[in-house]
């Protein structure tokens, strides 16, 4: 309680300094003398024991919490130094700032210290100078791309709704009460963990800002559903899908388990949910893109467009993110986690909730889905595994084949700032500072 007490043990009450060995009790914690403090120029020395109060009793201890419950006694040191200091004596260090504004988020301390990405700083705080550009860059294409659910027109997909046959309609409706929950799951995934544990502060502004725009996302889903099912049990119905329906629950159970499990690498969490926003959502997609071919529902497949833009993006970014690991999972690993995340989506659409329902082949649906795998595979930096080829030609402008993505085909011309342009692109733009 020396530094606490400001040199002083005084009586109980703290009134006045105390006047040699005599003084019994501590000023500040009411806590009994040192049983080794001797005379110094009017003050008594502490030398091995904390105050009684918070230490319950004058034993010798290095550490512990000071009587003030300010900070813990520095192990080690000649006088019990409280971890908050004291001007008075200079060997009372203070906690480094490091030690004062950190906190660990991994669970696994080893791979937060070997990871660049990881690696807690108080450099996390600020974003200027760019530690890494092209992270920086996917930031920017995000922002380029942003857009709300009112810009969405409707107004004409309710004549097209009414004209569907009932299996049609029983298909789509079902396909957005799966994607109306799953986006909350990865801003759950991106909450709970990717933002607490990821330390470079580019990386944080794109999971921030995905954040933002899978709540677009989920709100457009939730607006379709609310637009074309009138019947309130049956909206109800579909808002609970993880729980009415088992396949979309089986969908959503093995991203949660990514969330929740604490023994995976973060290398495999990113590869995990890489598949979540690049597999599951795939074919799902296509379906709908499906109808856009057949000249329906336009509100229902721009909003559609729009969102798998965003979702290949998100994609694309983890990719980035593995290729930074120090400790990448083995090409095992991840052909495991892939293969799998592969069989649960053949099995939902195909099986559960067959494409055959609105005229697509089924059997072409799951060579597309062993496509976008495969090139998903092939941004991780490993090989194919099942040799697909794209089986639908509607779909080469919102998949991940080709040099270049669907985001840089810019699908849906909707950006803004002209960012995704490149400064040697003659581009006329309405927004530019003249």
């Amino acid at each position: 309680c020396y530094s606490c007490c400001g040199g002083r043990w005084g009586r109980r009450g703290g009134v006045g300094p105390a006047v040699g060995v005599g003084a019994s009790q501590c000023e500040w914690g009411g806590g009994a003398r040192p049983e080794s403090g001797q005379v110094l120029n009017g003050q008594a020395r502490k030398r091995g024991s904390a105050c009684a109060e918070e230490r319950g009793g004058t034993g010798r201890s290095r550490s512990g919490p000071c009587a003030r419950g300010r900070g813990l006694l520095r192990a080690g040191s000649s006088g019990g130094v409280c971890a908050m200091g004291d001007p008075e004596r200079p060997e009372a260090a203070r906690p480094q700032p490091e030690e004062r504004l950190s906190s660990d988020p991994n669970e696994n301390g080893a791979e937060s210290d070997e990871e660049p990405l990881l690696r807690k700083s108080s450099r996390r705080f600020v974003i200027f100078p760019i530690q890494y550009p092209d992270i920086w860059k996917m930031y920017k294409q995000a922002q380029a791309s942003f857009w709300t659910a009112e810009e969405v027109d409707l107004s004409k997909d309710l004549p097209h709704w009414n004209k569907l046959k009932s299996e049609e309609k029983y298909f789509i409706s079902h396909i957005l009460a799966f994607f109306a929950a799953s986006d909350g799951i990865v801003n759950e995934n991106l909450v709970e963990r990717f933002s607490q544990e990821v330390q470079v502060p580019e990386a944080r502004c794109f999971y921030g800002f995905q954040i933002l725009i899978e709540n677009v996302h989920s709100e457009m889903y939730s607006l379709l559903i609310d637009t074309y099912i009138r019947d309130p049990k049956k909206r109800e119905f579909l808002f609970n899908a993880i729980e009415t329906m088992p396949y979309v629950k089986k969908k959503a159970d093995w991203a949660l388990r990514w969330i929740a499990d604490r023994k995976s690498t973060f290398g495999e969490r990113v590869v995990a949910f890489a598949a979540v926003e690049g597999i599951f959502f795939s074919g799902s997609f296509a379906a709908i893109f499906w109808l856009k071919k057949r000249g329906l529902m336009p509100g229902l497949t721009f909003s559609n467009e729009l969102i798998s833009r965003d979702e290949g993006l998100h994609c694309d970014f983890a990719c980035l993110m593995f290729q930074y690991l120090v400790n990448k999972p083995s090409e095992e690993r991840v052909r495991e986690i892939i293969v799998n995340a592969v069989e649960i989506e053949q099995e939902f659409l195909t099986e559960a909730l067959p494409v055959g329902l609105i005229g697509m082949n089924c059997v072409l649906m799951k060579q597309y889905i062993e496509f976008v795998a495969d090139r998903l595979l092939t941004e991780l930096g490993f090989s194919k595994v099942f040799q697909a080829e794209n089986p639908f030609d509607f779909m080469e402008n919102i998949s991940l084949e080709g040099k270049t993505n669907f985001f840089e085909k810019r699908v849906s011309e909707y950006q803004r700032f002209a960012v995704m342009a490149e400064t040697t692109d003659n581009v006329f733009t309405l927004d530019a500072d003249f």
